[in-house]
């Protein structure tokens, strides 16, 4: 089957069925922190993440909430004819605030004529049930959905990559989400130190069996002032080919239910930040060659008969 001309049930299309338009994301600096990086869980974040706290396409923590909209809105529209838009609160743990504070920015994303839909990024055991009754009324007045960083369900990785809460957690988070029907999305990291294609497929097969609506599958970007950067300058992994990563995500998304929205297949960390993989900066490249690679498998005639 295909969606939209590609081999999986891609985000784009599942916005065109819904919304009837081609919608786009704002990426939004809610200016929250995170109990990775306050001292409640540990000062040093998860070993991947960046200053930017996996928000370096973010807006400006200094604008408000409505300047950050229009000033994404401006350069988009530069390039596109756009109509709609996806507040996407992404920088940081986007639920570990103040409920006020919570309550005040989503409010004035949700009310902006613009917004069609929230997507808050936030962890698993930053959703406490006040948290979960705001976004639950928030859901009544348009789509909320949520961004829950999984990364892994393998606890030894858990453990290195000081993800810091239980898979216990993450599946409780997911039954007060759904049970409000807030769509849940779960963020994936393939090539994750000390995992091979059985581990990640575990994942995948794990997640077949949670109540989640979306996945995003993200490539391991070793960025510049991490704790990861010093582990990969230290030759205590590799990260994958391009040919490699293209090979994990077919397999991955082969076995991922066709119900699940593939939300992301790639990721282009800041290149101002990137240490490896480098081809991953060459976006478009390595989507046309994943879409290649499908039809070379035989799983898509698409793309490819027309280069």
């Amino acid at each position: 089957m295909e969606w939209n001309n590609k081999p999986y049930h891609s985000f784009d299309y599942m916005l065109k069925e819904r919304f009837g338009n081609k919608i786009y994301k704002l990426a939004l600096n809610g200016g929250t922190t995170c109990p990775n990086r306050d001292g409640t869980l540990d000062f040093r974040g998860c070993i991947f993440c960046g200053q930017g706290g996996s928000g370096d396409f973010a807006g400006n923590r200094q604008q408000s909430i409505t300047e950050q909209i229009n000033t994404q809105k401006e350069t988009i529209l530069k390039k596109r004819n756009a109509s709609y838009f996806i507040a996407y609160f992404q920088a940081y743990t986007n639920t570990y605030a103040p409920i006020e504070y919570l309550t005040s920015i989503f409010t004035e994303a949700i009310e902006n004529p613009d917004i069609i839909a929230l997507s808050i990024a936030t962890r698993p055991d930053c959703l406490s049930t006040e948290v979960i009754n705001l976004l639950s009324s928030l859901n009544q007045f348009k789509p909320v959905w949520i961004e829950l960083g999984l990364q892994t369900i393998h606890p030894k990785t858990a453990e290195y990559i000081r993800r810091g809460y239980e898979l216990s957690c993450f599946e409780k988070a997911i039954k007060a989400l759904r049970a409000s029907q807030i769509e849940v999305i779960v963020h994936t990291i393939l090539g994750l130190p000390g995992e091979n294609k059985n581990d990640i497929i575990q994942t995948m097969d794990y997640l077949n069996h949670q109540d989640i609506q979306g996945v995003k599958l993200q490539l391991l970007h070793v960025l510049k002032n991490t704790d990861l950067a010093k582990d990969y300058q230290a030759g205590l992994f590799k990260v994958y080919t391009m040919a490699e990563y293209i090979d994990i995500v077919i397999t991955a998304l082969e076995h991922l239910s066709p119900d699940i929205v593939i939300h992301r297949v790639t990721g282009d960390g800041p290149k101002e930040l990137l240490i490896a993989p480098l081809w991953s900066s060459h976006k478009r490249t390595v989507l046309n060659t994943l879409h290649c690679a499908f039809k070379l498998r035989g799983t898509w005639q698409g793309m490819c008969a027309h280069q």
